[in-house]
């Protein structure tokens, strides 16, 4: 079994290649299978890791800079599968326009020889509060 600081490190690491807007650094933290999906907020499903990349290829090429403060956030670590959910508080830029704004999101990792590795990331924008 593995630590829940595993797990926490690899969302960690997730979320540095994000704000460092660094392809490379995202192509380190995901697996690259057809299996992969990643559900950005207003996108479609994107299927496969060539799909997957394309998508943070033409977010990091539109954004100046992201920054995430993580809040309410959960690690549950099974065998071969982990998945963090939390709150990411985001502050972008994205040419002069500046925004804040929090974004729902579970990230789905499995053990890899190396670690592990992202193989699904759902992004939704919060519309209120929880009944």
């Amino acid at each position: 079994m593995t630590a829940p600081g595993d797990v926490e490190e690899a969302n960690a690491a997730f979320y540095r290649a994000f704000e460092a807007l660094d392809l490379d650094e995202m192509d380190a933290v995901w697996a690259h299978g057809e299996h992969v999906r990643c559900v950005h907020p207003g996108w479609p499903l994107l299927c496969g890791w060539d799909a997957v990349r394309e998508s943070w290829r033409r977010i990091f090429e539109n954004t100046q800079e992201m920054r995430f403060t993580l809040s309410d956030v959960t690690v549950d670590v099974g065998d071969d599968l982990a998945w963090v959910t939390c709150t990411e508080n985001i502050l972008s830029e994205l040419g002069e326009r500046v925004s804040v704004t929090a974004i729902l999101a579970t990230n789905l990792f499995e053990r890899a020889p190396t670690g592990w590795r992202i193989v699904h990331h759902h992004a939704s924008h919060v519309l209120g509060a929880a009944p």
